[in-house]
């Protein structure tokens, strides 16, 4: 049996909740919530899983050694003492990526540049060889956090951010993060029991992201590669074994999920990138002006959109998030809508009452998700019931 070790998931701010609550369903151990991360422990079939598995999850991190730092120097003894031949031959190649938060130590560069040098100090002079620097492609991707005076010195088991699914090979002037775009789905409550729609679908990954979530279809699936597959212990067998039980864990899905989009070129992208996906079955798209549309037949829809928030797009945005408030009260009934946006002050002239609103980031943007609840006939009617 393999052998439990530590793990953080780090994840975006305001998805803890959605986070551990995931990892728990896949199987974790002592799941503990942090802030835009969770500590989690589990063996190394289950690190290949998390990595393939998780929706809000942009990096799976193994903690390998704790330590107190009084300086650069010891910074530099201390990781030089580390036995690094275990996760790395001399012949190798290693990135490192560093975060501070320390009185005693500024600069991260610096923090990154000191580890590796008292890396490739240590096997030159213990082999007489050197590892290189490859920021690409390493053999091994050492992460350093130090806060105020704590390090931990971990590795990177996912390499590029768990975002890059793999799906996405075209994209617009202002495309959502995926592992956003899984998070706001999923708390948007969002179960695959009803249809789904994205009026302003862009590239198509919010939708891309909502089939999944129906289907129960992992989300890495089509990621070229994650950074343990080049590790020294790399299994493939038991890699290609844990890959098998996701997928027998997806599940058929009876509705509907609908982009428009009234840019030509957002349709063309968007339909690319759900063929790449593999989910036409489950997507249509079409190029549509939400504001002229209106909701088809009298099944409960569920909406998730990102509209335009004035940033890189430039438009009248008090006129359009009004727009946005009248097409849904008068042509979108029975219709649970949620939105993202930063532009706080544009949100006000939608001219609805959010039942919910939950604080995100997108990017460094501070951002709100909201609901609106469009009911069938009168709000009244629907409480006199």
């Amino acid at each position: 049996m393999e052998e439990n070790f530590s793990m953080v998931a780090k994840t975006l701010f305001g998805f803890e909740d959605l986070l551990a609550k995931e990892l728990v369903q896949l199987g974790a151990q002592d799941v503990k919530k942090g802030v835009r991360n969770v500590s989690f422990s589990g063996d190394k079939g289950f690190m290949y899983k998390a990595n393939m598995g998780l929706r809000t999850a942009i990096k799976i991190l193994k903690p390998i050694d704790t330590f107190t730092v009084n300086s650069e120097q010891d910074l530099y003894n201390k990781i030089y003492k580390m036995s690094w031949d275990s996760y790395l031959k001399s012949t190798g190649s290693l990135a490192i990526d560093a975060t501070v938060h320390s009185d005693i130590f500024k600069h991260s560069l610096f923090i990154a540049q000191k580890t590796k040098d008292a890396i490739v100090d240590k096997f030159r002079d213990t082999t007489g060889q050197r590892p290189n620097v490859d920021l690409k492609f390493p053999d091994l991707k050492v992460n350093v956090h130090i806060d105020r005076r704590q390090c931990t010195i971990s590795l990177d088991s996912s390499g590029e951010s768990l975002h890059k699914r793999g799906y996405k090979i075209a994209t617009n002037i202002a495309p959502i993060n995926e592992v956003l775009a899984a998070g706001m789905i999923m708390l948007s409550g969002w179960d695959g029991q009803s249809n789904f729609m994205d009026p302003m679908c862009g590239s198509g990954t919010i939708l891309i992201e909502a089939a999944m979530i129906a289907c129960n279809i992992p989300p890495n699936l089509l990621r070229k590669e994650f950074a343990f597959e080049r590790w020294q212990d790399w299994d493939v067998d038991l890699f290609e074994k844990i890959e098998d039980s996701l997928l027998n864990k997806t599940r058929d899905f009876h509705h509907k999920i609908i982009g428009y989009d009234k840019a030509p070129s957002a349709v063309m992208k968007a339909k690319e990138n759900i063929k790449h996906a593999q989910l036409e079955d489950f997507i249509s798209v079409k190029h549509e002006d939400f504001f002229k549309t209106q909701k088809g037949g009298t099944d409960k829809l569920h909406m998730v959109f990102n509209p335009p928030y004035g940033e890189r797009l430039n438009i009248d945005m008090q006129a359009f998030y009004k727009n946005i408030g009248d097409t849904l009260k008068q042509s979108y009934p029975g219709t649970d809508a949620w939105l993202i946006t930063s532009n706080l002050d544009a949100l006000k002239h939608v001219g609805l009452r959010p039942s919910r609103k939950i604080q995100l980031f997108n990017a460094k943007l501070e951002s709100r998700l909201v609901k609106y609840v469009m009911y069938e006939g009168s709000k009244k009617a629907k409480y006199n019931k």
